[in-house]
């Protein structure tokens, strides 16, 4: 027997909202919960990097994600041993600034037990270039950045990881880091280089986004954000939540079993 007109408009009708409940669960799925999570953002350093505007910005989205946030311009809290064990993440923002023995030994204390850290470009990736021992903790340093702003691409080296999964690659005018890092990171995202500006790195791929441990504290760094319009950019942003919300789970989340180096092991 044919289906009527009425018949075959109901089984469209119910196609279409088959289709809307299914995306809307996708996206509850998605959501980036933050409920009960402390979150510690501190920032500061060389003003050029705009440290109250980003502070302010992603302190904005953790409040929207029902995160409980402080704000500090200082790094004395690092110092408090109290404070520090009752944070699930710290978001930092300071450029070329110093970090004092005891703060520094506070805050990778706090890391190592467990709280996450997270952070972008010379916040988290030129903070303190007299402290290797924070260096080590990154996984990496800026060293440069050839022909300042310049165009360049970022290629997504990882398309199953939550934080890039979706994300294709991008090209952007800004200030591309050539970094120094440490090899066992897990990559996410890299860069080549050109012989634009300096003939001997021609070819050169350096990571752009990446993750690590440091004792049972995840860490995450994203090498992109020179200027407050970058941050307007989906796929920057996307890449700097989600890693914030993948760092902010270490205290809960089992340990993620991998070593991904960009480099052979021999």
């Amino acid at each position: 027997m044919p289906l009527s007109r009425l018949d075959i408009n109901c089984f469209r009708l119910l196609f279409i909202i088959s289709i809307t409940i299914n995306c809307y669960s996708q996206e509850k799925n998605l959501e980036l919960d933050l409920t009960q999570k402390k979150v510690l953002v501190v920032y500061g350093g060389w003003k050029g990097h705009q440290p109250e505007k980003f502070a302010t910005k992603i302190s904005a989205w953790l409040h929207k994600h029902n995160a409980q946030v402080t704000m500090s311009k200082s790094t004395a809290i690092y110092k408090d041993k109290e404070a520090m064990e009752g944070f699930d993440l710290i978001i930092q923002h300071i450029t070329m600034s110093q970090l004092a023995t005891e703060e520094t030994l506070g805050l990778l204390a706090a890391i190592k037990n467990g709280t996450g850290i997270a952070g972008c470009h010379g916040g988290l990736g030129d903070s303190f270039r007299n402290n290797t021992d924070f260096q080590y903790m990154v996984g990496g340093q800026f060293v440069k950045h050839p022909g300042g702003e310049t165009n360049y691409e970022v290629k997504i080296i990882d398309h199953d990881d939550p934080i890039t999964k979706g994300i294709t690659d991008f090209k952007l005018k800004t200030e591309q880091y050539y970094m120094h890092v440490d090899p066992n990171i897990k990559v996410l995202a890299t860069t080549r280089f050109s012989n634009e500006h300096d003939h001997w790195i021609e070819d050169a791929v350096i990571p752009v986004v990446w993750k690590k441990y440091f004792g049972n504290g995840r860490v995450f760094y994203n090498a992109i954000g020179h200027s407050e319009d970058l941050f307007e950019r989906e796929e920057v942003w996307s890449l700097i939540t989600r890693g914030v919300y993948w760092a902010a789970q270490g205290k809960t989340a089992p340990k993620e079993k991998w070593i991904s180096p960009v480099y052979s092991r021999f």
